[in-house]
């Protein structure tokens, strides 16, 4: 049998737009002789759909277009994810379904068990499980059909069943699971050994095809792929990239020793497709941030030019009496690099403005990161309302380890409507930014050795406040990705001062997070929807 994997890019909510994609590739498939083509789960409505499950007809619509994809099914079969109804008395409203279509109408229907409600999913808020187990017969193959998490039973201890031992004592011939699984920096070597071990185990050929893309702060990798019995990996798909790849169940014995990415080209191109998909899928066309000099605005406007062209970018340079003739000079030569627009509003004016009419109210009171602050929100207020005037979308360049500890300024430098390196730690960020440069210099090389600082007072340095980045990110890694407490890191050699500071700014600044912009996730545990902590709470 000839299978084709459809490796596409839903968009949330556009049921047509969506349907559209699925049916364009079954007749590629189609034109290619393939008698079987799988789609990712829940292609139909995008991955999460969230509480748009809960809209009037939404879930009824989906179903409309599963009907209407169903026809081009004809001398082709197709394997779609879509909701469907739970028509039981109790339970949740709705069940996460992958749709076995054939001969130009829906054949079968297999419920997802497993479903995830830890880190960033929610789906046990809308979906029941399923309890019942069978087997798809077509092309006289035994096909054991699964929806994502259900094959990650071994992996993640949450549950009590495993869907696939039941799929195994029906003796299939064939798994094939379709998912939207996000992606973070150590997912898909995770995915890859567990596959193996499925298909090893099972001695059945593991067929997975993943969504692709990125929703809001949620990126979707591909890597779509093939293991044979042995556990070797016969197709691997793009990752990062729409695809559509066959296969010959005949021939699955043969292996392909794909070389797979590095962490560090996987999360460059995980930021990249959160930048890109986040201003495509929102009809959104311009990019605006501030440049500082530094290398948090640099490696983002370079990620920006990458995703969305130079061209539609604009970097505003806001010097004040503490920029560095640096500054500007490394801005000026990144900028020769990256031709994009340019605007320079120096701001101290403005600042002395503020000063002078807030004076009566500061008398007596000694200069401290008020005035710093100020600084920081005249820049977010320039910013904001270039924004404004010309339809521009505001690019945040904060990193993790500032978000973390606090930071940065509310309404300041925390302005934006997405944040591109929130989920990169700083040294990270130096990491990402030598990647830029690997083929020729983007980033000038000053701006990845000067010493980094917020330049919102004489001399100042990220130091001055905060512990060398290579041991603040440790000890931040080990508290949020980790869950060690401050006991467990200081037993890991890390100096109990230093711990206990840390862990205190980072549980005092959750207010400031709280109302940061949404974040790029490429951690296994970024700050967001994943990680849920009480605004209000004394621990």
């Amino acid at each position: 049998m000839k299978i084709a994997l459809a490796q596409i890019n839903s968009i949330i909510g556009d049921i047509k737009g969506n349907s559209d994609k699925i049916i364009s590739y079954i007749k590629a498939a189609k034109e290619k002789e393939a008698e079987l083509i799988i789609f990712p789960e829940l292609s139909i409505c995008g991955y999460p759909p969230d509480d748009l499950l809960l809209q009037n007809n939404f879930v009824a619509n989906c179903n409309q277009a599963l009907h209407s994809i169903a026809k081009h099914c004809n001398f082709i079969s197709a394997i779609v994810g879509c909701p469907s109804l739970n028509k039981n008395v109790f339970g949740k409203p709705f069940f996460n379904s992958a749709y076995f279509l054939n001969e130009g109408k829906i054949q079968t229907q297999i419920h997802k068990t497993l479903l995830p409600d830890y880190d960033v999913f929610d789906e046990c808020r809308y979906f029941e499980p399923n309890n019942e187990f069978k087997l798809i017969t077509f092309k006289n193959t035994r096909i054991a059909l699964s929806v994502c998490e259900d094959i990650w039973f071994e992996q993640e201890k949450y549950y009590r069943h495993n869907p696939i031992h039941e799929l195994k004592k029906l003796n299939p011939d064939l798994i094939i699971n379709i998912a939207a699984s996000p992606f973070h920096s150590q997912q898909p070597q995770i995915r890859f050994s567990l596959f193996s071990e499925i298909a090893k185990k099972n001695n059945a050929p593991l067929v997975y095809v993943n969504a692709v893309g990125a929703n809001t702060d949620l990126v979707f990798d591909g890597n779509s792929c093939v293991y044979n019995t042995k556990g070797e990996i016969h197709l691997l798909c793009k990752s990062f990239e729409e695809d559509l790849q066959f296969i010959y169940t005949k021939n699955l014995n043969t292996t392909n020793y794909t070389v797979f990415p590095s962490e560090i080209e996987n999360r460059y191109k995980a930021l990249k497709a959160g930048v890109k998909d986040f201003f495509s899928k929102n009809n959104f066309r311009q990019a605006i941030l501030g440049l500082s000099g530094g290398i948090d605005s640099a490696l983002t406007l370079a990620i920006a030019a990458d995703a969305l062209g130079a061209e539609n970018i604009t970097a505003v340079l806001m010097p004040s009496k503490y920029s560095s003739e640096h500054s500007l000079s490394d801005s000026e030569k990144l900028l020769q690099h990256i031709p994009c627009k340019k605007i320079i509003l120096p701001i101290q004016t403005t600042v002395n403005s503020a000063e002078t009419l807030l004076f009566p109210f500061f008398e007596n009171k000694k200069t401290d990161v008020t005035e710093e602050n100020i600084q920081a929100r005249i820049r977010g207020l320039l910013l904001m309302a270039l924004a404004n005037k010309h339809g521009y979308i505001l690019l945040n360049t904060s990193n993790k380890s500032e978000l973390a500890v606090g930071y940065g300024t509310l309404y300041g430098d925390l302005c934006g409507a997405l944040s591109v390196l929130g989920d990169v730690y700083k040294t990270q960020v130096y990491e990402l930014a030598n990647y830029v440069n690997r083929n020729k210099e983007i980033i000038p090389q000053h701006i990845i050795t000067k010493a980094p600082s917020a330049e919102l007072r004489l001399d100042q340095k990220d130091s001055d406040s905060l512990p060398d980045y290579s041991v603040l990110d440790k000890i931040l890694f080990l508290y949020i990705e980790e869950k060690k407490n401050v006991e467990q890191i200081i037993a890991e050699g890390y100096d109990e001062n230093t711990v206990i500071r840390t862990i205190r700014m980072l549980n005092s600044s959750e207010y400031k997070r709280f109302q940061a912009p949404p974040v790029i996730r490429v951690s296994k545990k970024a700050f967001g929807r994943g990680r849920k902590i009480p605004l209000v709470a004394k621990f």
